[in-house]
Parts: structure tokens; C-alpha cells; sequence
């Protein structure tokens, strides 16, 4: 963990670092995040992170308070900085960052027009990657009880009101699986507690588009890139739970995870259970991505 964290645009040691107990972050929920991964001290398309968190930030109303508070002409740059500058002061090469903003200190009600200024927190910690058995073995996961709303502007943010993933999350590991797969209100999939999901068909490369009720998380982006570039014929759009259980591979993504091959789905396997040629095929892309990116 962290003994050096960002907040409010300072380094400081984690023993001394203070939120308010009013910060609407903390009382409602009111925030967005970022989690990002950096590789011998480059973070993995920390543009990216920092252009969707902007984006997400207009939408909840923080955007120019954001700006106003650091006194930014563009956001991007010094949270770039103060990114870099986090993960230096931890002395660390591998890991695992987390940028969280909130509306900051308020009233005891629920208005963010009482918040004048945004909290920003970065915290980094050491990142030891899973091993190479378990990309080998793939996850296993279950299908969660919960639905994700499509209608809902929060399905698409990655908002600090993370209650439904976590409660999605603890039933894939009571059932003793490694991740929760939800479908939304439609019943079509939608994404995993804390990952998209890619199937394989014929060939074809299938993921639940933005319409189901999905985060447009920065790893798929990446893999619809890498795909889009090998010729890959790729879908976007509405998936039945049917495609997932007849799927000849599937895999999950995010930034920590990159590509993990999904073998088994409600205790049942997916394809041969072994991690499929074009899963396997697209992880040493992003791979190779990564160290092209890193150079």
C-alpha cells in the first residue's frame, strides 16, 4: 500500500493524510475513479484513463470545478503529473494506481451545489501480476443475481457507488468462482463485476456494446484496436446469455487483469476449458503493445 499518497495537490505520507468526514465521496458516493497499471514506471495509457475520467466528470457535473480547483487550463497534464509524481515518491516501477475524485466537503444533505471543492486522491501500491498458470487455467466465473440498468448514465461511469459490483463479486466467490458475469435488465450480458467480456465465434470476436449497459473500459478499447489492425472481424452489440454458454473461447479485460481467458461459466466449460487461439493470440498483442508503448 501506499506511504506516499496525492491529495489535493500534494505528496504527502499516508499517516497524515485527512478527508472530511462531509466529503460527499465518503457520505454519497458521489465520485468517480481510475484504476491504472503501470509497467517499470510507465502507466499503461494513462491518457485514456484521464480523457474517459474527464468525460465522466462532465456528466456528473464536476468537470469545472475540477479545473477551477486545480487551476488547469486542461485537467490532463497535471493529473498526469501528480500520477507520475505518486508513483516516484513510492519508489515503485510495478503497480497498481488508483486516481479517485469526489465532490469534496459539503452539507449533511445530499447537494453537490454545497461541495465548492473537489477532492483528488491518488494512492499506488506494488503489483505482482497473476501467474502464467493462471492464464493457463483461465477464470471461472458465475452468473450474478444482480442486472445492470442499460437506461442508467451510471452503468457507463466508473463512479465510487460501487456497491452493486462488490455484492456481484461476493457471489461469484461464494460460489467459488473468480468472477461474476451480470446481464442486463433485458437479460443480454453486459459485463463482469470489474470486467468487459469478449466471446469467440467462428472467428468472429463479439463484446456487448456500449448500449447494454457497459463501462468503455480502456483494455477493451485497446483489444477492438489490436483486433480492427490483424483484420479480425469484430461485433458490437447486444448478446444473448445463449452466445456465452455455446462460446468456442471467451476472455475478460481490464487494466490489472489485461486479457484473462474465460474457461468455465456456471460450473460448466467454455469450448475445451483451455485458453483459446485467437484469446491467446490477442493477449501477446497487448502484450507486445504495452512494451511498444513503454520504448
Amino acid at each position: 500500500m501506499s506511504e506516499i499518497v496525492y491529495l489535493n495537490r500534494r505528496l504527502v505520507p499516508r499517516s497524515e493524510a485527512r478527508l472530511s468526514l462531509f466529503d460527499h465521496g465518503f457520505l454519497y458516493g458521489y465520485g468517480l475513479f481510475e484504476t491504472m497499471r503501470a509497467y517499470d514506471g510507465h502507466i499503461f495509457r494513462l491518457d485514456r484513463h484521464l480523457a474517459r475520467l474527464r468525460c465522466s466528470a462532465q456528466i456528473l457535473g464536476l468537470a469545472d470545478k475540477l479545473i477551477a480547483t486545480l487551476n488547469l487550463a486542461a485537467g490532463r497534464q497535471s493529473l498526469e503529473s501528480a500520477c507520475l509524481e505518486t508513483l516516484e515518491a513510492n519508489k515503485l516501477k510495478d503497480a497498481r494506481l488508483r486516481l479517485t475524485i469526489t465532490a469534496g466537503e459539503g452539507d449533511m444533505t445530499p447537494d453537490p451545489d454545497t461541495c465548492p471543492v473537489p477532492t483528488v486522491l491518488i494512492t499506488a501500491q506494488n503489483l505482482v501480476p497473476l501467474s502464467a498458470d493462471k492464464y493457463e487455467s483461465g477464470f471461472k466465473a458465475a452468473l450474478s443475481s444482480l442486472r445492470r440498468n442499460s437506461q442508467s448514465p451510471l452503468s457507463r461511469l466508473k463512479a465510487t457507488c460501487y456497491m452493486e459490483n462488490i455484492l456481484a463479486r461476493m457471489e461469484a466467490r461464494a460460489a467459488g468462482c473468480d468472477e461474476a458475469i451480470l446481464l442486463n435488465e433485458k437479460g443480454y450480458l453486459a459485463e463482469g463485476s470489474t470486467t468487459n467480456i469478449f466471446l469467440v465465434n467462428n472467428g468472429e470476436l463479439v463484446t456487448p456494446s456500449s448500449e447494454s449497459g457497459v463501462l468503455p473500459g480502456i483494455t477493451r478499447e485497446a483489444v477492438l484496436e489490436i483486433a480492427q489492425a490483424s483484420n479480425i472481424k469484430t461485433l458490437e452489440r447486444q448478446v444473448g446469455l445463449k452466445e456465452l454458454i455455446e462460446a468456442e473461447e471467451a476472455f475478460i479485460t481490464n487494466s490489472i487483469l489485461e486479457l484473462m481467458p474465460l474457461t468455465r461459466f456456471d460450473g460448466k466449460p467454455i469450448g475445451t476449458a483451455k485458453p483459446g487461439q485467437l484469446t491467446t493470440k490477442l493477449l501477446a498483442a497487448y502484450r507486445e503493445l504495452i512494451r511498444e508503448a513503454m520504448q
